[in-house]
């Protein structure tokens, strides 16, 4: 054979047999445009297929032995997927238990061809000029430290808006906007880095990356920085992918996707806010984008910083393990926080109000001179409806889902499936007599609307999204995440229904509240007042304080205690029973390993299917073995499943096997539904 006359190809499929590198031998007419990274079209060696690929790496001879087929195509010579992505995603793929070509299809965004041509036809600019900033409220030289000798750090955000002044913002056409500290002190940080290579900052959700780029331009060229994120089209993604593929150091902004940019000679990776959800992937192998982090910067050796207000139990561990060092302000302001459970009143009823006499008194105040802001659990009018008669909450016929009211006028419907309810009779007791139970963002600023006539009233919710209100009186309802930012911040803020929040079944559910809580505190202006309604303990202590890390460390060590994750590492498995017990039988049992299960789901639908769950805990130490031996059971389910049913029957859809490592939710009975 000649020289590179092979190429090892990764199939673009989602079975998990399929998941390796495949030989094929390079026809003499694609040897100048075959290349490591390059996407290609192969034949499958079953049922004369074709089937989208990447080549891997290229050799001189196969380890094959029978005979090669050729590639069939090489669709594009852009080495797209880089040599250091793919190790990325075959190190996440092994580490939960996936494939790895699940991970690039969430690294590698959708081709386009004229976008592709116009990139290929542009000459590369020389990188636009910069001067590194100085980060405010931190010591600049440990942070310098940091880049330089590729260190992990925890980050505590100072909680307090800044302005930004002279720039033209990626979203507005004003020159003063106004940004979380925590926004200038990540764009400023990248300014210092971007000297050493390329930067990637990964935020939640579109508000915050809003920030973000508000920050950006206003210490770095927009020739510096790449946006990627699931809101632009997918011709604008591919484009701006480009951009990343060239030599030019840049900063790379975006969701969890962002984090398998491939950024040049990567200097830094920077995620803020890791406990939210939304960093984690919904689709398999459901990598959460704080892992992606940790595995990206041991490989690349680039620096790391987790940065929040509140520190999740994850990034507590890992302080705690000395995996990342500890990185506060040098000094701050606190927000002020009035914690309504621990004021005394004579008045039982007003204890228990929704809006007790000293958030009323707040926000009246408050209002004289600006925007409050109101903080609730539920978007819509009435989040539930419950029987008068039992008082058991009404439950969706088709999903089993929560049902309520979104507008005061409207039907009720499911806040799963958006089924309207039209049944009148309690199904447990017959009564026809159902009350609203609940008030949501709708409701609640039709009532707060009444209380203060004449002041304006601002709904911020998922159907309603609002980023930013100015700085005259108004009266702001949002849901929580979903805060606008006001101009000089707001001049008070009450967090209500924090009661409702903590009684939801999850084992996040207090980490989260208090995230929820200290992001919304910081959108406060100095000195104004933070009313936490109805909550007390630790949590609501935590807050009044703002030792917020010493919280997630006390929770960590309830968690160790219980072994419950992060403290253990969790793999749920879900599928038939005789498959569950199947996989859990290969699992050793002297290791620190042990289960919960199998039990069969909380859904109906699933019961009848005869789906069951098992969850699996294991000590960090075993992962790689856990995930070894459960990816093979995942292969085993796959390729012993008949291919074609019995003559005279009709084709169904199998149980497969499906296994989930780092469950952000294991116990919580919605993630029981596939």
């Amino acid at each position: 054979m000649t020289a590179a006359a092979v190429a090892r190809v990764l199939l673009d499929s989602p079975l998990p047999q399929l998941d390796r590198l495949f030989e094929y031998r390079i026809p003499a007419a694609l040897i100048d445009l075959a290349r490591p990274g390059a996407r290609v079209r192969v034949p499958l060696r079953t049922e004369g297929r074709i089937a989208d690929g990447f080549i891997i790496e290229l050799a001189d001879d196969a380890t094959f032995t029978g005979r090669l087929s050729e590639l069939d195509s090489v669709v594009s010579p852009v080495a797209v997927l880089t040599r250091e992505v793919y190790a990325l995603a075959r190190r996440l793929a092994d580490r939960a238990a996936g494939g790895a070509s699940d991970v690039v299809r969430l690294a590698v965004p959708k081709r386009y061809v004229a976008v592709e041509k116009k990139w290929l036809a542009t000459d590369a600019a020389a990188p636009a000029p910069y001067s590194p900033s100085s980060v405010a409220d931190y010591d600049t030289d440990a942070i310098d430290e940091v880049i330089a000798r590729a260190g992990r750090v925890a980050l505590d955000a100072v909680p307090r808006l800044v302005q930004v002044r002279g720039h033209e913002a990626p979203e507005h056409g004003s020159s003063e906007h106004w940004v979380g500290h925590w926004a200038i002190t990540l764009a400023t940080i990248a300014t210092r880095a971007l000297s050493r290579g390329s930067v990637i900052l990964s935020v939640p959700d579109y508000r915050d990356q809003e920030q973000l780029l508000t920050a950006l331009a206003s210490v770095l060229p927009s020739a510096r920085v790449v946006r990627l994120d699931a809101r632009q089209s997918d011709r604008e993604r591919y484009a701006e992918f480009l951009r990343c593929l060239d030599t030019t150091p840049r900063v790379i902004v975006g969701n969890r996707a962002a984090l398998y940019a491939p950024a040049t000679q990567l200097a830094l990776i920077a995620l803020w806010d890791d406990g939210d959800a939304l960093h984690a992937e919904p689709r398999a192998p459901y990598v959460h984008g704080r892992d992606v982090a940790l595995v990206r910067q041991e490989r690349q050796k680039s620096a790391l910083i987790f940065a929040g207000h509140a520190r999740s139990t994850e990034v507590e561990r890992l302080v705690e393990v000395g995996w990342l060092g500890d990185v506060r302000p040098e000094r701050t302001a606190v927000p002020r926080v009035i914690a309504t459970a621990y004021q005394a009143s004579d008045d039982r009823l007003a204890q228990q109000a929704r809006i007790p006499s000293t958030a009323w008194r707040e926000a009246r105040a408050g209002l004289e001179q600006g925007p409050v802001l109101v903080q609730v659990a539920r978007p819509g009018y009435a989040p539930t409806l419950a029987c008068e008669a039992c008082g058991i909450a009404v439950r969706c016929r088709r999903c089993e889902g929560p049902v309520g009211f979104r507008t005061a006028s409207g039907a009720a419907t499911c806040a799963w499936c958006g089924a309207v309810h039209t049944e009148r009779a309690c199904e447990h007791c017959g009564s026809s007599r159902l009350r609203q139970r609940g008030q949501g963002s709708t409701r609640t600023a039709e009532e707060l609307g009444r209380a203060f006539p004449g002041v304006p009233v601002v709904v911020s919710d998922g159907e309603h999204p609002v980023t930013h209100v100015g700085a005259r009186p108004a009266l702001v309802i949002a849901t929580r995440g979903a805060e606008p930012i006001a101009a000089g911040g707001y001049r008070a803020v009450l967090l209500l229904d924090g009661e409702r929040m903590l009684a939801r079944e999850s084992l996040r559910v207090a980490e989260d509240c208090l995230r929820w809580w200290s992001n919304a505190a910081a959108l406060a202006a100095p000195q104004a007042p933070v009313v936490l309604v109805g909550v007390s303990g630790s949590i609501a202590t935590a807050l009044a304080t703002w030792r917020l890390a010493d919280y997630a460390k006390a929770e960590l060590a309830d968690r160790a205690r219980l072994r419950f994750p992060p403290a253990v590492r969790v793999a749920t498995i879900t599928g038939e029973p005789a498959e569950v017990e199947k996989a859990l039988a290969a699992l050793p049992t002297d290791r620190g390993i042990d289960w919960l299960g199998p039990t069969a789901p909380d859904d109906d639908a699933q019961l009848n299917a005869g789906t069951v769950r098992s969850i699996v805990r294991f000590d960090y130490a075993q992962g790689k073995a856990v995930a070894d031996i459960l990816r093979a059971e995942v292969v085993r389910s796959a390729t012993s499943r008949p291919r074609r049913p019995p003559k005279g029957q009709r084709r169904t859809t199998p149980h497969t096997l499906r296994v989930r490592l780092d469950d952000l939710e294991p116990f919580a009975e919605e993630n029981q539904r596939l």
